[in-house]
């Protein structure tokens, strides 16, 4: 499906001279991604960025710089709904895995195997439900396995006065 619309992540101000660059993800891995692959995960409402962001300490977390992405994209696989991930051949349980646990331990998590499956099939990125601690079933990811400025995978990030920093030396 194509994806058109706005969506939110919650950055450390240390990289957020970098809003673009799924580096993160490539070093620590995702629920979406194994170490060494760049993932850009982002929210489609800017509370659910900030759950993502606090790590279940949704009362006392490290300050953030919230940001907001033009997003028109192509290749999005819908998993929000059950019948969403009956029609995309996505087992809801692979997923909701633990897959940081199972990374830790050197097993390859599901939701792993299921990102490399529909990144083999062209999908650009996934909707799904958030799993953070505190999650609504109003609360969607968006996770990107490629974006880039133009179409058919463009994401933009909305900065018209220039405010990010353009390194982690601007916050000096």
């Amino acid at each position: 499906m194509r994806f058109e619309g706005l969506a939110y992540r919650a950055h450390d101000p240390r990289w957020s001279f970098k809003p673009l660059s799924g580096d993160g993800a490539a070093v620590h891995g995702g629920r979406f991604n194994p170490k060494g692959m760049p993932a850009l995960y982002l929210a489609l409402d800017p509370m659910t960025a900030v759950k993502e962001a606090a790590q279940g300490f949704v009362r006392k977390f490290e300050p953030l710089v919230l940001c907001t992405y033009e997003i028109d994209c192509d290749a999005i696989v819908d998993c929000r709904t059950e019948a969403a991930r009956r029609a995309a051949y996505v087992d809801g349980d692979d997923m909701a895995c633990a897959w940081f646990a199972e990374a830790a331990v050197g097993r390859e998590p599901a939701s792993w195997r299921l990102a490399k499956r529909l990144m083999g099939a062209g999908a650009a990125g996934l909707l799904a439900p958030s799993f953070a601690n505190g999650a609504t079933a109003d609360d969607v990811d968006l996770a990107l396995w490629r974006w880039s400025g133009d179409r058919p995978h463009r994401v933009r990030v909305h900065d018209p006065s220039g405010r990010l920093p353009k390194s982690q030396l601007s916050w000096d």
